[in-house]
């Protein structure tokens, strides 16, 4: 299978300190890649990479053959990636709803003059637009909460919101910051369900990740990152009982 996203010797800087050095990594199309490492190994700061949030002193990324190198974040969405945050980054003072909206591409008919001109067809985009976004919610089990303010939802059902807008911006492959941190019991078991879910509806993810037992439960393949290099890339039992990646990151053999 051919690399689906292609990450080549991304170095980064800050000051004195490399947060990310001579990265590689690359992931497969239709797979879920887990991204594991102790804390502050470059995880967040690759998926920021990635996505256009900052340039990489040295090395390049690609996706389906296409160099993303100098593109702005809005201009990798375009390409067909998103990516989610540690801190979530919802409006808490909107309806889940309307989060979803505002993620959605291509608002048309919200323009003044198109309201003012073209009322009717902009009544019809607004309905169908919303009906998308309850559709949206219905697929990680929001839509009954479509109305509910975010401030009012449980922390695990804004996480499952913040995967909702990721879906509502249409991308095919998914960058998910520690979707499960904070998370247990039903809750973690819910979003460990959806997110093997949107394996199975064809997204591709790549899931930075520290609960082990969601990396085996959830990962095809796994990329090991120590000190802002990857210093393993394989199956989830290759690299979880290696004794050598454990005691970097657990101080100990499991």
């Amino acid at each position: 299978m051919s690399a689906y996203l292609r990450v080549v010797g991304v170095s980064k800087s800050f000051g004195g300190l490399r947060a990310l050095n001579d990265c590689s990594f690359t992931t497969t199309k239709g797979l879920i890649t887990c991204l594991v490492g102790p804390n502050g190994a470059g995880k967040t700061t690759i998926f920021n990479a990635i996505t256009g949030f900052l340039v990489p002193d040295e090395g390049h990324v690609a996706f389906q053959g296409t160099s993303l190198d100098g593109f702005s974040p809005q201009q990798v969405v375009a390409t067909g990636i998103a990516r989610s945050f540690q801190n979530l980054r919802l409006f808490t003072d909107l309806t889940a709803r309307d989060n979803v909206l505002v993620a959605m591409p291509g608002q048309a008919g919200e323009t003044p003059l198109g309201a003012i001109f073209r009322p009717l067809h902009a009544a019809r985009a607004t309905a169908q637009r919303r009906a998308a976004a309850r559709e949206v919610l219905a697929h990680v089990g929001l839509a009954d909460g479509a109305d509910t303010m975010v401030r009012n939802l449980s922390y695990g059902e804004q996480k499952l919101l913040s995967i909702a807008r990721l879906l509502a911006t249409g991308a095919e492959l998914l960058l998910l910051d520690e979707p499960t941190s904070g998370l247990s019991g039903a809750a973690l078991d819910r979003v460990m369900e959806v997110l093997r879910g949107l394996q199975t509806d064809g997204k591709t993810l790549l899931v930075v990740e520290h609960n082990t037992r969601v990396v085996q439960q959830i990962a095809d393949e796994v990329v090991f990152l120590h000190q802002g290099h990857v210093l393993a890339q394989g199956s989830p039992q290759e690299i979880i009982t290696d004794p050598a990646l454990a005691e970097i990151y657990f101080g100990g053999v499991i």
